[in-house]
């Protein structure tokens, strides 16, 4: 049977993942080009660079919940055999979705952080206009979505896992021969 504790700490470390990734869109880094006093050169100002913490806390926390769900079900691959039925092929097919829904995520967090950490220096005044190079709309809110898909189908991976587990047979998954012998 699935333990209640443990998809309560998942869900947990998805929700603040999912928080942290949802204040890091809305505290994305903005900028402006300003000339210095001389009006020698022009550079850019950027504003508050939290954002680049945030997507890393979410990272982390979303890392965090995923290595636990791993580590419980033993990665699905260490242990016993699973019990054939339906809830093993679902443990399966979510195994494998909640793994893609994960990097997904954790690409747009990383990108998104790397991305918002990255700021353009100067350029001489009157060379090409200076561009202030800053993080797109919509890429940690992206991650924020990929981390509910994540959370949901590592929860539901973790619960049909829990049941194929489960085997009423003792842990002998083969075909008895005792009474043909």
């Amino acid at each position: 049977m699935a333990s209640t504790l443990v998809l309560i700490i998942v869900f947990v470390l998805d929700l603040i993942a999912f928080g942290l990734a949802v204040a890091a869109e809305q505290r994305r880094s903005s900028a402006q080009v300003v000339p210095d006093q001389e009006k020698n050169y022009n550079y850019c100002v950027y504003d508050s660079d939290i954002s680049t913490g945030l997507g890393v806390g979410s990272l982390l926390f979303l890392m965090a919940s995923q290595l636990l769900v791993m580590l419980v079900s033993k990665c699905f691959c260490c242990g016993k055999a699973l019990r054939p039925g339906g809830s093993r092929a679902w443990a399966i097919i979510l195994f494998i979705a909640c793994w893609v829904t994960f990097v997904i995520a954790e690409i747009c967090l990383l990108a998104g952080s790397v991305r918002n950490a990255y700021h353009t220096k100067y350029t001489l005044y009157g060379a090409d206009p200076l561009s202030c190079q800053t993080l797109r709309k919509g890429v940690f809110a992206a991650g924020a979505a990929f981390i509910v898909f994540t959370g949901i189908l590592s929860e539901l991976y973790y619960v049909s896992y829990s049941k194929a587990n489960d085997s009423p047979y003792g842990g002998e998954m083969g075909v008895g021969m005792g009474t043909y012998s």
